[in-house]
């Protein structure tokens, strides 16, 4: 992309940056009375609330819209690949669960990957890994025959998610975008912390943790192991002495409070390139602010459907990019 076409697309994304809900705006939506009242809110702000399948429907369609604009401003851009890899691997999932479990489910599959459907249905149906990407082959070859052989979904599961954490590590440090880059390391790190509190909280086993932990600079996946073994006051001691000792506290309150806290690092991480103008890094962070925006959505309509109280709601609210 040319730096004149760097520039008029992240015009456009100024532009959509404009109806991104800035915090008064969520405070605006977190004061309706209902549910009702919150889609009407949306509804204001052209928010398709009228897609098939209340707000689940909405919030996909919403997604889809944001995916379909960053396509048209940025094609085939490598560096976005990194913020698509969870689609391709969520897809080789559900393609391989198809094929083994033979029952079709129809609405399984992710729009916007790097990889068509298609591709990766003809791989698993053919056994043909080698029609995939590299970094998908052989998690691809090794979560299908676990799955067929043994039937434990959750270790199929556990093989294409460390997988496409590796994904995402491998392609954010060989990217010279530093949004990307951040994106990178935060998301493995969070995912690991989060794998090892659930594993603590279930008396998973070390060979299990090893085997679910991804590597990455700020993280000793080893140590990290070790302390989970031991419980979550060890794995709070361990991150005390990393890059992650402010998100302790959070951590001793709740996973809910913690993945609040990781989402607020990123966002404020990619805040100041709103301020540039002649690369790719604000489209990158625009779509990363995006789906922030919708998940907070999606938490604010959740405690309206399911009459939480604001003061529960609040504590699992983001930061805004605007």
């Amino acid at each position: 992309m040319a730096e004149d076409k760097f520039i008029y697309a992240v015009a456009r994304v100024r532009t959509k940056e404009l109806s991104l809900l800035n915090a008064q705006a969520v405070e605006q939506l977190m004061a309706c009375k209902s549910y009702e009242e919150c889609l009407k809110f949306l509804a204001e702000r052209s928010w398709n609330t009228g897609a098939e399948g209340g707000a689940a429907g909405m919030l996909a369609s919403e997604r889809e819209k944001t995916l379909d604009f960053i396509s048209d401003i940025a094609g085939k851009q490598p560096d976005f690949n990194v913020l698509l890899y969870k689609n391709d691997f969520h897809n080789l999932k559900a393609a391989i669960k198809q094929v083994c479990t033979q029952a079709e489910t129809p609405g399984i599959f992710f729009s916007h990957g790097t990889v068509s459907t298609d591709i990766i249905m003809k791989a698993v149906k053919e056994h043909d890994f080698s029609m995939l990407p590299e970094q998908m082959r052989a998690a691809g070859q090794k979560a299908y025959e676990t799955l067929l052989h043994t039937h434990d979904g959750q270790l199929c599961d556990v093989i294409l998610d460390r997988a496409a954490l590796d994904a995402v590590y491998s392609a954010g440090k060989k990217s010279c975008n530093e949004v990307i880059k951040q994106y990178a390391e935060l998301t493995v790190a969070e995912s690991d912390i989060r794998i090892a509190v659930r594993s603590a909280k279930t008396g998973k086993k070390r060979d299990f943790l090893e085997r679910a932990l991804a590597p990455c600079d700020t993280l000793d996946v080893k140590q990290l192991a070790g302390a989970a073994t031991s419980g979550i006051d060890e794995i709070c001691a361990y991150l005390a002495a990393t890059p992650y000792d402010s998100a302790v506290p959070a951590l001793k309150k709740s996973l809910a409070a913690f993945e609040c806290w990781c989402d607020n690092v990123l966002i404020e991480r990619i805040r100041p390139q709103k301020y540039n103008s002649f690369t790719v890094a604000p489209i990158a962070a625009y779509l990363l602010a995006r789906e922030n925006e919708i998940n907070m959505v999606r938490i604010i309509l959740s405690g309206k459907l399911n009459n939480l109280s604001d003061t529960s709601v609040r504590e699992r609210l983001r930061e805004t990019y605007v």
